[in-house]
């Protein structure tokens, strides 16, 4: 239960709407250079992280949505419910996505090319969103918001996928290992069903994940 005054509650509201409107920028950003790079390229890793981050864009608009009910207590705990389902049902259209396209990958043996663009945005994810991810995780736990701490999961998610996708396509890149990319889509694959479990169960990650 969060102990917070009106006032202190309106600061961490504000402060939310921020994170999220930087969030929606920068992974709309992230999801156009990362599909058009793996596309382009044939790589599974890079398109996965890329629909990922058009998840996270509705995820952080999902979490919009919750910050702007925060001050009437009804409506919270309603949409409160209804976000943190949503996006544990993104997770796992996003997991069912991953399995098809990198069987897919492994069967007809494609060779991804490399991707410079796709290397790019992957250093940068690596450094932007954990970093967001700490703002917002502080946000959810001061508003006790379970699905303000499924966004800031997500967020955290796009960290360590980033890093994943960046080991296959880099190894690709540098040691021709082609099924280092479809290798790295899947290691994703585990990390997104648990937490889109998590949230259809309606637990914040702290609950189902600890």
């Amino acid at each position: 239960m969060s102990t917070h005054t009106a006032g202190e509650r309106h600061a961490l509201v504000r402060r939310g709407l921020w994170l999220n409107f930087a969030t929606i920028a920068y992974n709309t950003l992230e999801a156009v250079v990362s599909i058009v790079a793996g596309v382009m390229a044939g790589s599974v890793a890079l398109v996965s992280f890329g629909f990922d981050s058009g998840i996270e864009v509705s995820a952080a608009v999902a979490a919009q949505w919750r910050l702007r009910a925060d001050l009437d207590p009804a409506r919270r705990e309603r949409v409160e419910r209804i976000t943190v389902r949503a996006i544990g049902w993104s997770f796992l259209a996003l997991a069912a996505y991953v399995l098809y396209d990198s069987g897919k990958t492994f069967w007809f043996r494609e060779r991804p090319e490399r991707s410079m663009a796709g290397i790019v945005i992957l250093v940068l994810s690596v450094v932007i969103m954990p970093l967001l991810a700490r703002a917002k995780k502080r946000v959810a736990r001061g508003l006790a918001s379970r699905a303000l701490e499924a966004d800031a999961t997500q967020t955290s998610l796009c960290a360590y996928l980033s890093v994943i996708a960046l080991a296959g396509v880099v190894l690709n890149a540098l040691l021709g290992w082609w099924w280092a990319d479809p290798v790295a889509a899947l290691a994703m694959t585990p990390i997104i069903v648990r937490e889109g479990l998590a949230g259809i169960r309606g637990q914040s990650c702290d609950d189902a994940c600890g």
